[in-house]
């Protein structure tokens, strides 16, 4: 029975969802878990520095495939364990820069995946946010510096901002204890709205994050629309689920015998807009109709 190794930057609470998509992908290639297919799973719990050791365990049991799930940082970390077993990434950032792959067409190597990258992606996200709040003056953003493309992000973010004229001030957390003193930081500032781009630290700490934008009557805009489930107000992102869904099925595709050469690199390129009205409400905000009008789902 063939082995899948699962690596990830996260922890099986944050992975649940992922994994639930994975398995359906992986259900479509025709490879169901504990029948004709069994998974080892790594996590580094957001200790990105842990990704080596636990990539080279999987590569040391000799797996058939080894998939990277949230996290640009475990898909750099496979690519350097191995150039035999073949991988499946999924990655926030631009793979051919990274250096994970030569060309979206043809990958070459061991490995293959899906992107999500898109370079306006995170003033996209800004233009939201100034939308909903247009007379903010300083703009807070929360960063974990440690992450592969937390540079990229910030140099995009301030390119596209620089003309707007509005204080836009970089907050780093690269940890739980870090995540807490920046935000105890940006409060001190006085943002008038925050900005969180993707990082696997962030989903583990939604429900915090969530709640002290909250107690602090702080409006935010979220990556993923699971902080808005938990009570965030604003979230713009891809579907991961249709991401990861495409890497289980690339997955099975592996197994049954596919070189990751020859499966071209795949790139999202739909984003989704989802509003939390009962949290704008308890924000004492009114959404632009034009807002509602752009936004995929609106949670009453």
């Amino acid at each position: 029975m063939p082995v899948i190794g699962v690596l990830s930057a996260g922890t099986p609470e944050s992975d649940a969802k992922f994994m639930e998509a994975f398995r359906e992908g992986l259900g479509g290639a025709g490879y169901i878990e504990g029948r004709n297919v069994t998974f080892v799973q790594r996590w580094a719990r957001s200790e990105l520095e842990r990704l080596p050791e636990l990539v080279a365990d999987l590569v040391r049991l000799r797996v058939a495939v080894i998939v990277t799930l949230s996290s640009t940082a475990a898909a750099l970390a496979a690519k350097v364990a191995t150039r035999s077993i073949p991988i499946v990434f999924m990655s926030g950032g631009d793979p051919v820069k990274l250096g994970l792959i030569a060309s979206m067409a043809k990958p070459d190597g061991n490995i293959t995946g899906m992107t999500y990258f898109n370079p306006e992606l995170e003033f996209k996200r800004f233009e939201l946010l100034h939308e909903l709040v247009p007379n903010a003056e300083r703009y807070a953003v929360l960063v974990n510096l440690t992450g592969p493309l937390a540079q990229s992000k910030i140099s995009a973010l301030k390119e596209g901002t620089s003309a707007w004229g509005r204080q836009i001030e970089i907050f780093n957390a690269a940890n739980t204890l870090a995540l807490d003193t920046a935000f105890a930081r940006l409060i001190e500032w006085r943002a008038a709205a925050l900005l969180v781009p993707a990082d696997i630290l962030f989903i583990d700490r939604r429900q915090q994050l969530v709640s002290l934008a909250l107690q602090h009557s702080l409006p935010a805009l979220y990556f993923d629309r699971t902080f808005v489930e938990a009570g965030g107000l604003m979230s713009y992102g891809p579907s991961y689920a249709d991401l990861v869904r495409q890497v289980g099925t690339y997955a099975g595709r592996i197994i049954k015998g596919e070189k990751p050469a020859d499966l071209p690199v795949e790139q999202l390129r739909k984003f989704n807009f989802v509003i939390n009205l009962k949290t704008a409400k308890a924000l004492g905000l009114t959404i632009p109709e034009t807002l509602l009008a752009t936004a995929e789902e609106v949670i009453q």
